[in-house]
Parts: structure tokens; C-alpha cells; sequence
């Protein structure tokens, strides 16, 4: 008989149990956040006083965020990725965006310990054999992966080392799962949008970002477009570097740079007026850099990095911009390409006839619950998929009481879509970020222009523009 190992059972017991506390952890706490918005709305109902009704919904948003941030925070992994989505000043109320934006860069790190254990399980060899130098503190650390600087034998040229937190994928599905059962609870009760097909995309996605073989091999594509297709790449993207790549390791060359929000300081530090002529101009390079490459990317090759949350952009000497972390990639069929190419054109023309036709080209169905159902339904579109803001507004609420979704149920969205959605909304939150209001669609326009030309659907007496240089083109006044 073996002798039981006592240790490795209850490992086993324990790691068993894990997905159950999670599930008990998130429906308790989410529970509590959804009843105390409930039993608040009814309150605040027999409140008469506008003013006083504002002041309870900010006390109310502060004390959800508290929750919020309390259970995204204890729980991590997958909830790390809902706060970088819900921490966005174009998106929620303003008191969770002030909560929420300190957690998306506070994912645990792993112990190095265990980091050399998956990287010579998955090298075949030990550290000191594959690397010259090797920082054991992570120069950053996500939900999925935390990463390391390092030099390879024989290169002088400084390499960034992403390694897979051990254990991580079985909780993120467990948590995705919890998600999905809510989702449909919510849009059965509160929400007229099809969220289920949203997380059952996440679901997708997140399977993806597992594989570093995988994202090895969409970092290279899209690089290889992106470099073919422009005099100049609009964004860096890292070279791989193809031998030390495997599922849970993936290696790639060190860009040196500044994270987006960290602008601003950068240039205090420098004596540069963040509010000055100089750095608008600088901001406005910045972030049509990054809407040109976007556009690009979804508009002609249908193949697109789908996660530009500001962690994942550097800026680096010269204002040029580095797009990192092609875990969340997504390829959209031609039929849904050109079908929002046509979306693109009928925002940027203010054309509610096209944007009808193309939510039912692109499958998105919808019931209206108002009289001027077009107007309604390109204002809502423009809330989906453009990245400009309302006059006036410095927060878009897409799910408030006055809002388009509220006159025009969702009833059905395709699922590969939300990988645009969800790239606009976060273009959107870094314009926003770094104080500035730009329409994507206008400046992708010519490039829709350019995709239904090519693929025979827009005659050849149109011809559309070349890139624009600025974005202080488009929009002298903003």
C-alpha cells in the first residue's frame, strides 16, 4: 500500500472546495449590491427635491462602490478584468470609477518560486540556462499573467518574460459562469440588452488569453499587417521571440515606454503644461495614432487587438505609441466587417436610414418603445459604437432612465460584436482619460470607405480619404 500523503489530500480537498467559496463569495455580495440599488430606487421615488434626489444617488454610488470594489478586490482574477471595464469615466458613476481605477493594476503576483517552477516545466531547461539576466520582482502582474524583464544567453537586447499564474484558469471560468446565470437574470428584470451573448463572448475570449502560443501568433499578424500596410506603423507592436514560446510562457522584445494615464505626470515632471498647446498636440498625436491603427485593424483586416485598456498602451520617445497584450484578439467575418463599415459611414454622416439598415445587416435586433424609432436607434448606435461624448456630458450612462436603450430594447447581439463594443467603450474611457472628445467614427470613415470600395460595395466614383494627420483636424473646436 502507498502511504497517504496527507498534504497533496488536502491540497486536493481544498482546490475542490475553491470554485464552490468563489460562487457563495460572488452571489452574496453581488445580492447585496443589486437589493441595495432596488430598496434605494423606492426610496428615492418619494423624494420631490431634484437636488436632493442627485445627493442620495452619489451617497448611494459611493456606498455600492465600496462594495464593489471590496468584492472585485478580495476575489481578483476575473474581477479585475470587470473593474478595468466598469472603472471608466465615460461608463459608470463617478464614484465607482474613482474606487474602481486603483484596482486594475493590483493583481497579486505570484511567488518567484513558483514562476521558475513554470517556466522550466515549460522551457525544458532552468532559467540560468535560457537567461543571462532575470528580474525576479514582476515588472507588472494581471489577472492571467505577470511579467518579468530578463536578457537572453547571446542577446544584449532586454526581453519581457510573461509567465501564467499557476491555477488561475479554472477559477476565471468558474467565475464567467457565475456571471452568464446573473446576466440573464438581469436582462430579464432590469436591462433591455441581450447581456447573456456578451458574457458568453467574454467566455470565449478569456478561454483564448490562456494560450501564449496563440497570442504569439496574433501579436505577429497583426504586426505584420499593421508594418505592410503604412509608410510608418501607426503603433509598435513587440517582435516575439519564436523559440521561447510555449501555452504558459511567451517571450518578446522589452519596449521601453510611459502607461497612458501616467502622461500627465510625465510632462509636470518636465516642466510641459499638461493643459498647454504643446501637450494637446502631443495628445491628439497620441490618440490618433491609436484610432488609426484601430480602425485599420477592424475596418480592412477584420483582425484586431480587442483589450486597449490603458495598462496595455505605452507611450514611448516621440509621443509614438506601443500596443501590448494580445491575449483578447478578435477576427469578425467580412459580412459583419462590412456590415459595420457601413455602421461606421451612417455615424459619421448622422444617417439614421443607414444605421437601421445596418443594425439588421449586422443582426442586431431590436423592438422600439418610442415614436421617432430611427432617430432613437442612431443615437443609440452612436452610444455603442462611437467614442464622442454628448455635449456637455462628461459621463455616459448607456442604462440611465432617459437613455436610447431604454427607448430601444436590444433583444439580440451578435456575439462577435462585442469585442467592438467593448473596444470602443475603451477608446472611449481613454479619450475621456486623457481629455479628449474625438469621434472614431468620423475618423474611420474614409477607412470604411476604403473596405466597401474594395470589396465591391461602394461604386468607384467615391473616393475616400487618406488618413487624417490629427485628430485636431476632424474637430477644430473640441
Amino acid at each position: 500500500m502507498h502511504a497517504i500523503d496527507f498534504k497533496e489530500m488536502k491540497e486536493k480537498v481544498a482546490e475542490g472546495f475553491l470554485p464552490w467559496q468563489r460562487s457563495f463569495q460572488f452571489w452574496a455580495r453581488a445580492a447585496d449590491i443589486y437589493t441595495g440599488y432596488k430598496l434605494f430606487q423606492l426610496r428615492v421615488s418619494f423624494v420631490k427635491d431634484v437636488k436632493m434626489q442627485e445627493d442620495l444617488w452619489e451617497r448611494q454610488h459611493e456606498l455600492a462602490a465600496l462594495k464593489i470594489y471590496s468584492m472585485c478586490s478580495d476575489l481578483g482574477g476575473f474581477f479585475l478584468k470587470i473593474a478595468q471595464i466598469l472603472g471608466k469615466p465615460d461608463m459608470a458613476p463617478a464614484a465607482w470609477v474613482r474606487k474602481l481605477v486603483t484596482l486594475c493594476d493590483q493583481a497579486p503576483a505570484t511567488p518567484f518560486h513558483a514562476v521558475r517552477l513554470v517556466l522550466e516545466k515549460e522551457l525544458g531547461k532552468s532559467i540560468d540556462q535560457v537567461f543571462e539576466t532575470f528580474d525576479d520582482k514582476p515588472l507588472g502582474s494581471a489577472s492571467i499573467a505577470q511579467v518579468h524583464r530578463a536578457r537572453v544567453k547571446g542577446d544584449k537586447r532586454d526581453v519581457v518574460v510573461k509567465v501564467q499564474h499557476p491555477g488561475v484558469e479554472k477559477l476565471m471560468m468558474t467565475d464567467i459562469r457565475n456571471l452568464q446565470v446573473f446576466a440573464l437574470y438581469m436582462q430579464k428584470t432590469d436591462i433591455n440588452f441581450d447581456l447573456f451573448s456578451v458574457t458568453k463572448e467574454i467566455e470565449k475570449q478569456i478561454g483564448y488569453e490562456f494560450d501564449f502560443q496563440r497570442e504569439a501568433n496574433a501579436m505577429e499578424k497583426i504586426r505584420r499587417f499593421l508594418y505592410d500596410n503604412n509608410k510608418k506603423s501607426p503603433v509598435l507592436v513587440p517582435r516575439v521571440l519564436r523559440h521561447l514560446v510555449t501555452r504558459r510562457v511567451l517571450v518578446m522584445e522589452y519596449i521601453n515606454g510611459i502607461p497612458i494615464l501616467s502622461l500627465g505626470d510625465e510632462m509636470a515632471k518636465r516642466g510641459i503644461n499638461p493643459r498647454g498647446k504643446l501637450a494637446e498636440s502631443a495628445k491628439c498625436n497620441i490618440l490618433s495614432s491609436l484610432s488609426q491603427a484601430y480602425g485599420q485593424m477592424i475596418l480592412k483586416s477584420g483582425f484586431f487587438h480587442a483589450d486597449p485598456h490603458p495598462g496595455n498602451i505605452l507611450i514611448c520617445k516621440g509621443s509614438e505609441v506601443a500596443l501590448l497584450d494580445y491575449g483578447q484578439v478578435k477576427e469578425l467575418p467580412d459580412p459583419l466587417r462590412l456590415g459595420y463599415a457601413n455602421l461606421v459611414i451612417a455615424i459619421a454622416d448622422n444617417n439614421a436610414s443607414l444605421a437601421s439598415q445596418s443594425f439588421r445587416e449586422l443582426g442586431i435586433a431590436t423592438v422600439a418603445k418610442c415614436e421617432n424609432e430611427q432617430q432613437e436607434l442612431l443615437q443609440l448606435a452612436k452610444t455603442m459604437f462611437d467614442t464622442k461624448m454628448p455635449p456637455g456630458k462628461a459621463v455616459l450612462q448607456p442604462f440611465s432612465e432617459d437613455s436610447s436603450i431604454k427607448k430601444v430594447s436590444v433583444e439580440a447581439f451578435p456575439e462577435e460584436l462585442f469585442s467592438v463594443l467593448r473596444t470602443i467603450i475603451l477608446l472611449r474611457g481613454l479619450s475621456v482619460g486623457i481629455g479628449l472628445n474625438y469621434s472614431c467614427a468620423q475618423q474611420w470613415k474614409p477607412i470604411a470607405k476604403e473596405a466597401l470600395l474594395a470589396s465591391g460595395r461602394l461604386s468607384t466614383g467615391i473616393k475616400p480619404k487618406r488618413r487624417c494627420s490629427s485628430l485636431r483636424r476632424l474637430y477644430p473646436g473640441d
